[in-house]
């Protein structure tokens, strides 16, 4: 059993999530797999992207997303509001206060899109696949029990592995967070210098630099293997 865990892989390669992405059987979760992976952004803010967040022509999309969490309630009787309220469910008061303190609260960020993404993006939109919600055209209209039901089971389809957290040792199904930490890899792999970094903090929308460090220790085991591999297979060893 420890072989086998050992042996477990700790991120998706982009093979792998190619397959994922292709065993989709529809557009919209085709580009649930794509907007995860190529942006690397947390699956909450995935689905609270609206069309209007979209700039196809500048080829950008703005990713917004709470501090931290915000409990709204109402100024005048004290009932909880749910993040679109616009009346208050007991004493039918408007809640612009609450909405207020809301956007107080909420920062964004603005992330490149590239070419891949807007095409799927362009033919997603022009199809009618986005969802009318609350005054807003959600791209995708989910859950985020349902969006990891979604990529939990385009997993299991397209066979691929269970996943190694290798600080914790547990195993988990493939599921959003994994395409997000396969995107921090593949950044890792390209550039792990002190500004490459920095640049994934940012894109990422980490507060900590430690939280975006531990990419670099994940993508290092290939040196491990590397290394490893030199003393494999050709009946060297050294005794004492």
């Amino acid at each position: 059993m420890a072989s086998k865990v050992k042996n477990m892989k700790a991120y998706l390669e982009l093979e792998e999530i190619d397959r994922l992405a292709a065993t989709a059987d529809n557009l919209r979760d085709m580009l649930l797999v794509t907007m995860l992976f190529h942006l690397g952004c947390r699956v909450s803010e995935a689905l609270g992207i609206a069309v209007g967040d979209i700039d196809l022509d500048a080829g950008t999309v703005t990713i917004k997303h709470l501090k931290s969490r915000v409990k709204l309630k109402c100024p005048k009787c004290g009932t909880s509001l749910g993040l679109t309220s616009v009346f208050c469910p007991k004493c039918g008061d408007k809640v612009e206060a609450a909405v207020k303190e809301l956007k107080e609260h909420r920062k964004q960020r603005i992330l490149p899109l590239d070419d891949d993404l807007i095409a799927l993006l362009k033919e997603f939109i022009s199809r009618g696949g986005p969802i009318n919600r609350n005054g807003k055209r959600l791209l995708f209209g989910i859950n985020r029990h349902r969006a990891w039901q979604i990529i939990k089971t385009l997993g299991e389809k397209a066979g691929l592995p269970r996943i190694i957290n290798n600080e914790s040792g547990k195993v988990h199904y493939v599921s959003p967070h994994k395409l997000r930490d396969a995107f921090a890899i593949r950044a890792m792999r390209h550039n792990d210098s002190g500004d490459g970094l920095r640049m994934l903090q940012e894109h990422l929308g980490h507060q900590s630099f430690n939280t975006t460090a531990k990419y670099r220790k994940v993508a290092g085991e290939e040196h491990r293997r590397w290394y490893d591999d030199l003393w494999k297979g050709d009946g060297h060893s050294i005794k004492a």
